[in-house]
This record gives structure tokens, C-alpha cells and sequence, in this order.
């Protein structure tokens, strides 16, 4: 009798055990909502073109620290001369929390030392800090030379600038053509933001200038480029325009190995991927952990109220947060539908938030983050 009543005692100890050892493999293994300002993290594409400092003040509190991109936006040297002087201006006054990218101006084209003006004004950049090169939907999308060609990415005048980059080991980040959604009718558009931008946008709502090179066009002069150059480091900026679906990403990760994306303003395609199927998109992030960069497109022009800025930062910021790292059901006004969040493993998470910008980008080598 006292055998049995041992053997009925031991039961619930076992079962609480068991609930101990699974709480704390859970603790582990993934992160909580609650980690989000203790977890160092990077957001790898943010554009400051500001001299005050409300944008790092917020990055600061939310543990971020920050790539400022330069974009050249077919408007001539002087706006990336602009542009850059705030750059600099930034990782100077905060060089631990600002690296930045570089970029240049296309509207000298047709002179017959534009190459080499572009790698000496790179050149520049580099020994003042920069750590990588942007180049933006211009090319393919907006410029055209004297005989009124269009110019696409896979330009032979280009060639000499990527193999110069890619000698450097200098990574390339690519704005190139934009998300599917751009040659659709605003109403057949599958994300919110999407019909935002382009109702805003309309120079650049594709479905609008059937005359323009279409969606494949851009990205198969996107591919053709990289096959070019098969040492070029290649950061596709917001998805690397492949944002609709991650089997198509997949395809080009899986060609290219030199090749890694930033997650930038590109967001309500995850989501929207993610009603549709959750365990393929977590399948997708966590098998290409080591290729994936977490990034917003958030912006500072020095215009906006500064409170409501950082505001619109942090809500961002751990929006992003809570859908890697748990499974909580969840509603955003990108997408019009409830998603559950992906909980990828801690690994996968710091690598995506971190160690993948040091990898791809070689941000902060020298602080000791």
C-alpha cells in the first residue's frame, strides 16, 4: 500500500518536471517579446538625410544601430553631394551607431569619363567611411541616355563599376525595378502599402507605362548582371524586387551565392505570404537565415514631428519583432487579413538581426559588437 501511494505522489512531480524541462528549452530557444530592446539588432536599410539627431535618439533606446543608404534620385550630383554631406555628418557624430552606403549619379552618362569620375567620387566615399554602394530603380525604370535608351543594370557601361566593387569586395545594394504589384491595377494589388505608394507614385506605377519594360524585363537584367559578375557581393534591397513569393527567392539564392536581400518596406508581402501559407514562409527563413537582413526603409528629412516620427519608428520596430519571434495571431494595415507569427528559433533571429549585416556588410568591425 505505501508502494502504491509512493508511485501515486512521483506522478505529478514527473508531469511538472516535464513542464520545467520543456519551459526552459523554450526559453532557449526563442526570444519573447519582452527581449526586444536587450537583443542587439541592426536595421540595414534607413535613409537620415537630417543634422538632428531625433532618428539615433529612438534607434538608441530600441537597441538598433543603423545603415544610412544614399539614393541617387535622377536629380544630379548636387542632391547626392547633399545627401552624402549628412551621411557623413551622421556616422561622425555617432560612429557607433551609424554605418552608411554611397551612391552616384547617373546624369553624367554620356560623358566619356563618367566611369571613371564614378570609381574616383567612389573612391572618395570609401576613404570617408562608406562601407557599400546603392544603386536605385532609376536604372531600368527612369533614365535614359542622349539617344533616349533606356538604361538597364546590365549596361556593359556598368561593368567596369561592378568589377571594381567586386575587387574591393565592396557589397552592392540594388534597388532594382520594384514589387510585382507595380504592373497591376491598383485594385488587384496585394498589399496595402503597395496601393499607396503607387497611387501616390504614379511615374512609377508600371501598370501605368505599359511602354516601359516590364516586370520579367527587370528582373532578368537584374540576373543577367550578377551572372556577369559572380564575385560581386549583391544585396537585393527589398527582397531583391521578389518580394511575392519566397519559392522565386529561393531559386536566386540558391544561383547566386554572393547574393543576400534586406527585408525593407517590403514587409506586407511576408505577411501577406504568410496568410497563405505560415510554415513555408517560417520554412524559407529559416533555411536561408544566413542570407536574409532585417530591414525598414524608415526615413528622417528633418520635416516630420519628431515625436510622431519616433513613434511611427518603435511601433515598427517591435511590430517586426513580435511577428519573428512568436506565434501570436496578428492584424496589420499592410495586409488585410490576420497572420500568425513565424517564432523562429533565436539563431535564425540573430542572424537576421544582426550577424548578417556584419557578415554581408562588415558593419562595425571595430566597436566590438
Amino acid at each position: 500500500m505505501k508502494n502504491i501511494k509512493i508511485k501515486q505522489m512521483k506522478k505529478p512531480w514527473i508531469a511538472l518536471l516535464v513542464l520545467l524541462t520543456i519551459s526552459c528549452v523554450e526559453k532557449n530557444e526563442y526570444y519573447t517579446l519582452d527581449d526586444f530592446d536587450k537583443v542587439d539588432k541592426i536595421d540595414t536599410h534607413i535613409h537620415v538625410f537630417a543634422d538632428r539627431n531625433s532618428f539615433v535618439n529612438q534607434a538608441k533606446k530600441d537597441n538598433f544601430r543603423l545603415l544610412n543608404i544614399m539614393v541617387d534620385l535622377s536629380k544630379g550630383e548636387e542632391l547626392i553631394k547633399e545627401q552624402y554631406d549628412y551621411c557623413l555628418a551622421q556616422k561622425k557624430g555617432h560612429p557607433e551607431d551609424y554605418e552608411f552606403a554611397t551612391s552616384f549619379s547617373i546624369e553624367d552618362w554620356d560623358n566619356p569619363d563618367f566611369t571613371k569620375n564614378t570609381i574616383a567620387w567612389l573612391d572618395k566615399s570609401f576613404e570617408e567611411g562608406a562601407i557599400a554602394v546603392k544603386v536605385w530603380k532609376n536604372i531600368g525604370m527612369v533614365f535614359r541616355d542622349k539617344d533616349n535608351e533606356l538604361i538597364m543594370v546590365d549596361n556593359p557601361k556598368l561593368d567596369t563599376i561592378f568589377d571594381y566593387l567586386a575587387s574591393k569586395k565592396i557589397p552592392l545594394v540594388g534597388h532594382l525595378g520594384e514589387p510585382k504589384n507595380c504592373w497591376l491595377p491598383l485594385d488587384e494589388m496585394t498589399t496595402n502599402n503597395d496601393r499607396k505608394y503607387f497611387s501616390e507614385h504614379p511615374q512609377y506605377h508600371m501598370y501605368q507605362h505599359p511602354e516601359l519594360p516590364s516586370y520579367e524585363d527587370q528582373i532578368a537584367a537584374r540576373d543577367r548582371m550578377l551572372e556577369k559578375h559572380p564575385d560581386l557581393v549583391f544585396i537585393g534591397a527589398h527582397m531583391g524586387s521578389l518580394e511575392w513569393s519566397v519559392d522565386e527567392l529561393a531559386k536566386r539564392l540558391d544561383k547566386f551565392p554572393n547574393m543576400s536581400i534586406d527585408l525593407a518596406a517590403r514587409m506586407g508581402q511576408v505577411f501577406y505570404q504568410t496568410v497563405e501559407n505560415r510554415e513555408k514562409v517560417r520554412a524559407f527563413f529559416i533555411k536561408y537565415q544566413d542570407r536574409l537582413l532585417y530591414a525598414t526603409d524608415l526615413s528622417d528629412d528633418g520635416e516630420e514631428n519628431v515625436g510622431e516620427m519616433q513613434k511611427e519608428m518603435h511601433k515598427m520596430w517591435l511590430t517586426d519583432w513580435r511577428f519573428f519571434v512568436t506565434d501570436e495571431l496578428m492584424a496589420s494595415d499592410l495586409v488585410n487579413e490576420e497572420f500568425r507569427g513565424l517564432k523562429l528559433p533565436k539563431e535564425a533571429v540573430d542572424k537576421i538581426y544582426f550577424q548578417n549585416a556584419k557578415k554581408w556588410l562588415k558593419m562595425f568591425p571595430s566597436n566590438g559588437i
